[in-house]
């Protein structure tokens, strides 16, 4: 918690004056039982209805100044707490952006969805709560039994004894509540981790009829994480009802001692009253204060996991390095990369060895799981080799900036996604490094045209202000594929990478496109990753890769008549 609270800087004045305002609130209360005292001693048992009506007067003052610096109090609390809580979110979100994949897989995306949401928001009421209640349950709790000493010595022994051992009560059931609360946000995760992945893939759960599966699987998890929040959940109720028990009796105590030492004169009534009183106003702090620690358990436990994520470092080094760029005619080369995902039992790439020139398009074509989307993503830096090197322009992709080297790449993911907003604003995605761009509607239209989606953007109503819906769903399969080609398209990259980006795509579209991206550019470098073959077969060169392997390289014509793993993926989908 503590490596959070730097996220409090803009907020000191606010972070200041929300306890201190509550501490005044306090000490006006405090006074409140001491007025009662002397109405009771003075008023009632003088019958002085003048000084009654005065001290009725002094208690009305009392509640509205406490009221004013209530309100006071949680303006500035409010204020901090939502504060701390929007540039927490920014800092966390930004920290997520700059994560390599490698760390995404690690933490997954379900986690990152709680420590967004779920956890900020424990966080946030914790501030909130600390600030309004941390310093005032405290200072009322210790200023009653310095206020009851004032009144007598031999009673206040009662508050000596019972505020200690309700603090042992609370803090040893927080202590014990902590790792506990740790325990029921990872369930939670694993929960929302299970209710992401039925959304998504909803409807192959339909097609393979699954359903009774998933909703079992899903019960017993959210059974499981319930077990758990109902035993910490009655764990940390038994706080209330054992403080209630100690405070009763500390009052039955109080009562008898007070009655006792009334009757010999030692005492008046009214000051027992306001002994009784100042053991109400403990009473009702405490259980304040049990109701904080709950909060202020929870919003440690979740503060630690929104830190660990902050101190997680990218494995991506993100610096220029002053190499000589090699000059062998080759734009882009792979030498002998090996590449595994962290945690993983064998290498999903091995000895992958190749060059292109500039302007050359590129296939790469293979079963399921064969390693072709990770052989592109090695490009950009998604991930960075095991073993080897990638070099673009003749120098090594780990000295370029990440900023630099992802400029001079589109990339088209398998997944089309789009986002919410109109078809300009989701191009700009494209050119958003750029300040300004001349004729930026020509250049989107250009986009589109190559993308072959002119078409039936043009139909739509608005055109380039037509508005997309969340993930594109008022655009087909295909439409969305070749609006993210075109978004790719609009950056003018020197290499286009399209990763299995036109599989809506029937195949006279398919051609036109890859005609158009060839006649739009003869200095891009295209990388086609595709599982059919009459999407590559035209490449200049093509890889077959097998098992993270290359199995062959070469033209469609040499392939076709060298390399058994090219040939059976070709005759499985043309006639021999």
């Amino acid at each position: 918690m503590k490596k959070l609270l730097v996220y409090l800087k803009d907020y000191k004045k606010e972070s200041v004056l929300g306890p201190l305002f509550k501490l005044l609130e306090a000490s006006f209360e405090l006074f409140v039982p001491l007025v009662i005292a002397k109405i009771v001693d003075t008023g009632i048992s003088g019958k002085d209805y003048s000084y009654i009506w005065k001290m009725g007067g002094v208690l009305l003052l009392l509640a509205v100044i406490g009221l004013v610096c209530s309100v006071t109090a949680q303006y500035f609390a409010a204020k901090a707490a939502t504060g701390f809580a929007t540039s927490l979110r920014h800092s966390l979100f930004e920290h997520i952006q700059s994560l390599s994949y490698t760390e995404m897989d690690k933490l997954g995306t379900a986690a990152m969805i709680t420590r967004m949401t779920s956890d900020i928001n424990q966080v946030q009421s914790g501030v909130n709560l600390v600030l309004r209640l941390f310093l005032r349950s405290p200072f009322i709790v210790f200023g009653a039994m310095i206020m009851a000493f004032t009144i007598d010595v031999k009673a206040a022994l009662i508050f000596v004894v019972t505020i200690p051992l309700l603090s042992v009560v609370v803090f040893g059931i927080m202590l014990i509540s902590i790792p506990l609360y740790k325990k029921v946000q990872a369930g939670l995760d694993k929960v929302l981790g299970r209710t992401r992945e039925n959304l998504t893939g909803v409807r192959v759960i339909r097609a393979f009829n699954r359903e009774e599966e998933e909703t079992e699987s899903f019960t017993e998890e959210n059974e499981a994480l319930t077990k758990l929040q109902m035993f910490v959940g009655r764990f940390s109720a038994c706080m209330n009802p054992v403080t209630y028990v100690i405070v009763n009796c500390a009052t039955i105590v109080l009562i008898w001692t007070g009655a006792v030492r009334v009757d010999t004169g030692i005492l008046t009534q009214g000051q027992v009253i306001a002994l009784v009183n100042y053991m109400s106003q403990i009473l009702v702090e405490l259980v304040k204060l049990a109701n904080l620690i709950i909060t202020v358990t929870k919003a440690f436990a979740c503060a630690g996991r929104i830190a660990g994520v902050l101190e997680l470092k990218s494995s991506l080094a993100d610096e220029e390095k002053e190499t000589e760029a090699e000059e062998n005619g080759a734009y882009i080369q792979f030498r002998h990369v090996n590449f595994s995902y962290q945690d993983a039992g064998a290498d999903a790439l091995t000895d992958i060895d190749f060059t292109v020139k500039k302007g050359q398009t590129v296939g790469i074509i293979g079963g399921t799981g064969s390693g072709k989307t990770t052989l592109v993503h090695l490009l950009p830096r998604f991930y960075d080799v095991t073993d080897g090197e990638v070099l673009i322009d003749g120098k090594n992709v780990r000295n370029y900036p990440l900023k630099g080297l992802r400029a001079k790449i589109g990339i088209v993911m398998q997944k089309a996604v789009l986002f919410h907003g109109s078809v300009r604003e989701n191009l700009r995605w494209g050119i958003a490094d750029e300040e300004s761009v001349p004729e930026e509607d020509a250049r989107m239209w250009e986009a589109l045209e190559i993308a072959q989606a002119k078409e039936f953007v043009e139909k739509k109503e608005g055109g380039l202000d037509f508005e997309i819906e969340q993930g594109g769903k008022n655009l087909s399969g295909g439409q969305r594929q070749r609006m993210t080609i075109a978004r790719a398209v609009v950056r003018r990259p020197d290499i286009l990478i399209l990763d299995d980006s036109a599989s809506a795509l029937d195949f006279a579209t398919d051609a036109a496109l890859r005609k158009a991206i060839k006649n739009a550019s003869a200095d891009m470098t295209v990388f086609i990753v595709s599982q059919r073959a009459a999407s590559i077969m035209y490449a200049d060169k093509i890889l077959v890769l097998e098992d993270g392997k290359i199995a062959g390289q070469g033209t469609h014509e040499e392939l076709l008549a060298s390399c058994e793993v090219y040939q059976e993926i070709y005759y499985s989908q043309f006639e021999k």
